[in-house]
């Protein structure tokens, strides 16, 4: 997936709070949907928005559905800002190195 789906998915403050949760490590549909404030049905619609997105996989464990914030969907995003980081970096880089030569 690309991080254009990933930022679209997260933009909603719901999805946002269940991508929060699932970093606290895997969870059920039920237990998640225990401390948010919409209904479990809205919290499986996030879930599969997220999944679309590629930031979220799920595995059965029983008659349960459990979902989990998937590594590789996170690379699109880290990708996209390790461009910004980069950029960043060289431009300190060169500050302190135009400090040094001024000493």
């Amino acid at each position: 997936m690309t991080y254009q789906a990933a930022f679209l998915a997260l933009a909603d403050p719901t999805r946002r709070q269940v991508f929060e949760e699932l970093g606290r490590g895997p969870r059920s549909v039920g237990v998640i949907a225990a401390g948010m404030p919409v209904s479990r049905p809205a919290v499986s619609q996030h879930l599969g928005v997220l999944k679309k997105a590629g930031l979220v996989s799920q595995r059965a464990e029983g008659t349960r559905r459990v979902y989990y914030i998937d590594p590789k969907g996170l690379a699109a995003i880290r990708i996209w800002l390790d461009q910004f980081w980069d950029e960043a970096l060289l431009a300190f880089q060169a500050e302190i190195e135009k400090k040094d030569v001024t000493e």
